[in-house]
């Protein structure tokens, strides 16, 4: 489909559109997610970590229709800030969607700097802490949930890293899971 029918269909979700930051993380300039991909420029999002009541991550497997990494596990809620848009409102945003409903506080634990392994994205990273409610996820963006403890998740990012996101594998490494 060429731009100018997208831009046509009336059922067609716009583009997201997202600040791009400079290195020091200050907003520069607003483009398309498809132009700030693209020529690689810093830009924020957000990742929320969630447990269960014996402290095992909340992951989520991304739907097999997603374009980026389709059926892979994947942090417990990720996604980009939009323009204007505010970093905690963003992870509820985001909660709501990959989780199915909202805690009542978020905890700011990390904000990492932009780079290669981050796609360039200032990542805030939040802790849910215990979820108290079963998990609801989209289906149209989550095909399947399920709540690994430490020792399987070290085994599957040892033996099976291909079926996790690359951000997954990255935070594991960094110890900011557990």
């Amino acid at each position: 489909m060429s731009v100018r029918n997208r831009k046509e269909d009336k059922n067609a979700a716009p583009e997201e559109l997202l600040e791009v930051m400079d290195p020091s993380n200050r907003p520069l300039a607003v483009l398309s997610r498809t132009q700030v991909h693209f020529q690689g420029l810093y830009h924020r999002s957000v990742a929320v970590l969630a447990y269960d009541r014996n402290k095992r991550i909340y992951l989520n497997k991304r739907a097999a229709t997603r374009v980026l990494y389709p059926g892979r596990w994947n942090l417990s809620a990720i996604g980009h800030v939009l323009a204007g848009e505010a970093v905690m409102d963003a992870a509820h945003r985001r909660l709501k969607t990959e989780v199915g409903a909202v805690p009542r506080r978020l905890k700011l634990k990390r904000v990492i700097k932009g780079c290669d392994d981050t796609n360039f994205e200032y990542v805030y990273l939040f802790s849910a802490g215990q979820l108290i409610f079963a998990p609801r996820p989209d289906p149209g963006k989550v095909q399947d949930f399920a709540f690994f403890d430490q020792k399987d998740l070290k085994e599957m990012v040892r033996e099976f890293p291909e079926s996790l996101t690359p951000r997954l594998v990255y935070f594991w490494r960094l110890g900011l899971i557990f």
